[in-house]
């Protein structure tokens, strides 16, 4: 049998913003189906790796650089969206307005944030799209317009809507912004369910209790680097955190869930 294409392979990849070197020799192989967290502070460089990992942003052609995805090095966009979904902060801050919860997740299929005159919505799409919406138990927002909601409700709107093609994996950009701690709690037990039935997680997060049971894997990111990137429970250690957040800390861990203080 032929060995299943790495879902992300990275090496010794440079993307600049403008004239800042914002990820630099950044390499990261992630294996369909694994579930990884990259933990950092604040302007470590993780907003600009999701960008490269969504083709927002390309890395600089030079000798011994590359990066693949799914074992391919250049993408119809549209296609990859259909592989990889992505559940970002950016998008939540675009599906505004009177879109009904329906109208986000069928935005789906067009790469757009609600539905629009020229879009062809035909019966298989709205019978997915619902599909969707009942697998995230939010089936009763379907009519309900965005703006309506509250932050959690639309947080798994979107994630219907990353759903909606039964991509190979999710990318999940800064979950539990804007969440409540109750909103906070119901989405992490999302995102335990979607590991625990096979689909890829990639969870770009700086808040540690993002880091449910199911990932196994942690990668530290620093100035654009990785500075570390093993088992949870190697990676994860007080003076280790300590120094990439750049205060002391204390960690714990209860439940499957690592917290620091």
């Amino acid at each position: 049998m032929q060995p299943k294409p790495l879902l992300l392979d990275l090496r010794n990849v440079r993307v600049m913003r403008g004239e800042k070197i914002v990820l630099d020799d950044f390499s990261l192989r992630v294996h369909v189906d694994e579930h990884v967290a990259v933990l950092g502070p604040n302007g470590c460089g993780k907003s600009t790796l999701i960008k490269t990992i969504t083709r927002e942003c390309y890395p600089a052609a030079r000798p011994g650089s590359r990066m693949t995805i799914l074992g391919q090095p250049n993408w119809n966009v549209f296609e990859l969206r259909s592989l990889l979904g992505i559940v970002s902060n950016d998008l939540m801050s675009s599906c505004t307005g009177d879109a009904s919860g329906l109208d986000v997740v069928l935005s789906g299929f067009f790469s757009s944030t609600r539905i629009f005159p020229n879009h062809n919505v035909d019966p298989r799409h709205r019978e997915l799209a619902e599909a969707a919406l009942a697998q995230l138990g939010v089936s009763h927002l379907a009519e309900r317009a965005v703006e309506e909601m509250s932050s959690g409700e639309a947080k798994r709107v979107l994630i219907a809507r990353a759903l909606v093609h039964k991509p190979r994996a999710l990318l999940f950009d800064e979950p539990c912004n804007s969440l409540d701690i109750a909103a906070q709690h119901s989405l992490r037990e999302t995102m335990r369910s979607l590991a625990n039935s096979g689909i890829g997680i990639i969870l770009v997060t700086h808040e540690l209790p993002d880091i449910v049971p199911e990932i196994e894997r942690v990668v530290l990111m620093s100035n654009g680097r990785i500075v570390a990137d093993g088992r949870k429970e190697e990676v994860l250690q007080a003076e280790r955190l300590g120094n990439l957040f750049g205060l002391t800390v204390e960690l714990g861990c209860r439940d499957g869930y690592y917290h620091i203080w």
